[in-house]
């Protein structure tokens, strides 16, 4: 009898045999698994004659078959509909990837992007629209892993890919009462990374108790945003929330232009007769101020984007309308954000 030779065997990714679309299905997101995401990545017995073979195969299926390595799942989270649950473990840092799918050279400097907060927001809404696919191990075209991690580091436009474990290290700390949108609420577990860790994009409270809020995540089975109760469905006391280090001043963009032009003479722009304050057209912001805005965008000819007619919630509709105003106006790149400040609002009510 010859002795039996083992051959390792890589086979081709894309491959559609019924196993693989098996395993494709069940260990694309465990960490363990993404090393034997393939059926055939196992060792194979070779042998040289059939009479070897058969008696290798007798000796070798004598015992028990081996686990297989389970699935890493964050736990049961109560209160999330029943199959809504988000599972999200996520993959290690990384650079950014480029267009073959390859990790990508750091930017010049690697340094952190200034943003404002409304260009965190646009900058999540862009997976959100592309309901970009959950993977712990791919990457979107905009070169960040699609995780829960990956999609934090797009919208911050980092320089790599963090994970939860590291993107403190980018951020401040903060409290509940100091959140903005495009803060974060992160929850790592350092015993268990893979058990429970997730971060999401705080994206302005629902209403004035404070007790619910709008989150963009990246979650199976894609991108999404939903009114999420504070802090998260579960294990809400272990979300604490972050500021992003590179996030710019109230009022200033990433080449220090305002977000708006500043009355060149007349009072100070906070004197400015009945502006509320930009805490007032927050998303999710539901106030009178809110409603009074869009009625007078109706009546200066910019409600086109009103299906049901103006309402005390600040939404798109608003937002949009705010913003053609500004364009009108002569405004371009971030003083026509569609977030009225104070002379958005002196001019509109004029």
């Amino acid at each position: 009898m010859e002795t039996p030779v083992f051959e390792e065997i890589d086979p081709a990714s894309d491959c559609e045999c019924p196993g693989c679309r098996h395993w494709r299905r069940v260990l694309p997101h465990s960490p363990a698994g993404r090393a034997l995401a393939h059926p055939a990545a196992y060792r194979t017995l070779v042998v040289a004659t059939a009479a070897a073979s058969a008696t290798a195969v007798s000796a070798l299926g004598a015992g028990p078959a081996a686990a297989l390595p389970a699935a890493a799942h964050a736990p049961h989270r109560p209160g999330v509909p029943a199959g809504d649950e988000p599972d999200t473990p996520q993959g290690p840092r990384s650079p950014l990837h480029g267009s073959t799918g390859r990790p990508a050279a750091p930017p010049a400097g690697a340094e952190l992007a200034s943003l404002t907060r409304t260009e965190i927001l646009d900058r999540a809404r862009t997976w959100v629209a592309a309901k970009v696919p959950y993977s712990l191990t791919a990457y979107w075209s905009d070169g960040y892993r699609q995780d829960c991690s990956g999609f934090v580091s797009m919208a911050w436009k980092l320089p790599a890919n963090e994970w939860t474990g590291s993107l403190g290290t980018v951020a401040d700390r903060i409290t509940k009462a100091e959140l903005q949108p495009g803060d974060i609420l992160l929850f790592h577990n350092a015993s268990d990374p893979e058990k429970g860790s997730h971060v999401v994009i705080f994206g302005g409270w629902t209403d004035g108790t404070r007790t619910a809020y709008t989150a963009y995540e990246q979650t199976p089975p894609h991108t999404r945003k939903r009114d999420t109760p504070y802090a998260y469905w579960s294990d809400s006391a272990k979300y604490l929330p972050y500021r992003y280090k590179g996030v710019a001043a109230s009022g200033t963009g990433k080449a220090g232009a305002r977000e708006e032009p500043v009355p060149a003479a007349g009072p100070a722009s906070h004197g400015v007769a009945g502006y509320p304050g930009r805490a007032m057209f927050r998303p999710g912001a539901d106030n009178a101020y809110v409603t009074r805005l869009g009625r007078q965008l109706v009546r200066k000819g910019f409600g086109t984007y009103y299906t049901r007619g103006p309402g005390p919630r600040w939404g798109e509709a608003d937002r949009r309308g705010v913003q053609a105003f500004q364009r009108a106006q002569g405004w371009r790149g971030g003083a026509a954000d569609g977030h009225p400040g104070p002379e958005t609002w002196r001019r509109l009510f004029s």
